[in-house]
């Protein structure tokens, strides 16, 4: 069982960033394509990002040149940097870990707010 420990989430104002982290459990985590995906109230979850084994990069259009996903293999862990920060990305934020099955994190809220 691999167990994913999302953190970074907080309040941030219009035109803010954030940085999120993901930690994975699993010695395979560079197997793993990692992604970060979001739900607001009342929406669906959606993809926000993914990072495959070899580092190819997937965003939403959403927010494409204000996000980028990044991995540290060493450390077992995936980020999601966010810049330029709207009221609508307010969300939880959900780690995903890829290989064989599916494996999601606890969900870490952002709220973007003045």
């Amino acid at each position: 069982q691999v167990q994913l420990v999302e953190s970074g989430g907080d309040l941030a104002q219009p035109g803010g960033s954030l940085r999120l982290s993901c930690a994975a459990s699993t010695v395979r985590f560079n197997l793993y394509t990692m992604g970060w995906y979001r739900q607001a109230p009342g929406k669906q979850r959606e993809l926000v990002a993914t990072i495959a084994s070899d580092g190819t990069t997937n965003y939403a259009d959403s927010i494409k040149g204000r996000f980028t996903i990044s991995r540290d293999n060493a450390k077992r862990t995936v980020y999601l940097q966010m810049n330029s920060l709207k009221p609508e990305d307010t969300a939880v934020y959900y780690c995903n870990g890829k290989w064989v099955r599916d494996y999601w994190g606890q969900g870490t809220q952002v709220t973007v707010s003045s």
